[in-house]
């Protein structure tokens, strides 16, 4: 039974044939998810705006990672070429699952939404905000494990499946799709590549190792689509009867470009979470030569302290002649149980407190996701 390509809106037939310039002249309006990304981008702009009229200076480079490459590559996979031939082609169609799976969710995960919301939030509101953060449901879902098997298992699930013909048939269902697409990368992605203090985050090493393994999968993928002797999403393609482009031949460039673009975009990310481990040592370094300097004045003012105005040798103790630099330790350097002079626990602890503090302010999120 042919599948009539009018059920989804406009005549795919009718579209000129696809050509690079297509991406930009044939444009898909959706008055919807329109409304949305300017919402998405008008809340984060008031974020760092008032951040900015409180003094606190928010990486510009955030904002650019939110506003272009996360909601600009949604619009350009949805509402450009992309969207308007993506019921088309299935090559075309594989283009915009990259985008929203992979692309769209690491920008996003990278311009630290959540962060930014818990620095601007009333207090009242931060709270609700911190309680659903931590919630069994979003701990469950931000789980590293319950990300990556449904990252990687369920593209398999849709194009071997009658799911993805029956997204083609339907408008509704279609869109839902590109939902799907976003929301399984962004549980995949937070965690690892993301700069927010989630419930998920891990070692760096464990999210190298969580990467590495879901890289092959997409190759996988691309192989058995490249080499499959059924079209994917049965006789719609075929039904369209375009005179400029041959299904089956659609199709593997459509395993062809799953198979190589997924290499190049999990390079990517790698390649963000060793820049991001990088830093974090860095910052971690800082922290232990600040400690050290403090511990070794907080050592020198003992001895000095210890010596007393007459020298070295001007109050003998525990029997005659013996030199102060012998003597235990007394009220002034007694340990206690951290190994360090009484009293100098608690102002190293103040000291870390106060660096914590002045580092917030320049790196909010960095130290908060370590």
């Amino acid at each position: 039974m042919l599948v009539d390509p009018l059920a989804i809106g406009a005549d795919p037939a009718n579209l000129p044939p696809f050509t690079p310039v297509r991406l930009f002249t044939e444009t898909e309006l959706d008055t919807f998810l329109t409304t949305t990304l300017v919402v998405a981008a008008g809340l984060y702009l008031w974020g760092v705006r008032s951040l900015t009229a409180r003094g606190i200076r928010w990486d510009p480079w955030r904002t650019v990672a939110w506003l272009a490459g996360g909601l600009g590559t949604i619009a350009f996979a949805t509402m450009s070429g992309l969207g308007a031939y993506d019921d088309t082609l299935l090559s075309v169609h594989m283009v915009q699952h990259m985008v929203l799976s992979m692309i769209s969710p690491m920008f996003l995960a990278l311009g630290a939404p959540v962060t930014l919301a818990l620095r601007t939030l009333p207090l009242r509101d931060r709270r609700r905000f911190l309680a659903v953060l931590h919630s069994r449901v979003a701990k469950v879902l931000t789980f590293p494990a319950v990300g990556w098997f449904l990252f990687v298992g369920t593209p398999f699930a849709l194009y071997y499946s009658p799911v993805y013909a029956a997204s083609l048939r339907h408008d509704w269902l279609h869109e839902l799709l590109h939902f799907h697409f976003i929301l399984v990368g962004c549980l995949f992605l937070w965690p690892l590549v993301g700069l927010d203090p989630v419930p998920g985050r891990v070692g760096y090493p464990f999210r190298l190792l969580l990467l590495f393994a879901a890289l092959p999968f997409h190759a996988i993928l691309g192989v058995s689509i490249l080499g499959a002797h059924q079209l994917i999403g049965g006789d719609y393609y075929p039904s369209l009867a375009l005179t400029w482009s041959n299904p089956v031949s659609d199709q593997k460039v459509a395993g062809g470009l799953l198979w190589g673009s997924g290499d190049i975009i999990g390079l990517l990310m790698l390649a963000s979470v060793f820049v991001q481990w990088a830093a974090a040592s860095e910052r971690e370094a800082v922290r232990e030569d600040r400690r050290i300097d403090r511990l070794e004045a907080m050592q020198a003012a003992a001895a000095v302290r210890a010596a007393g105005p007459g020298g070295a040798t001007a109050r003998p103790a525990h029997g005659p002649g013996r030199p102060v630099e012998d003597r235990p330790p007394t009220l002034t350097s007694r340990p206690d149980s951290a190994g360090q002079p009484a009293g100098g626990g608690a102002r190293d602890a103040a000291g870390e407190a106060g660096d914590a503090v002045g580092e917030a302010v320049d790196d909010p999120v960095g130290d908060q996701a370590e």
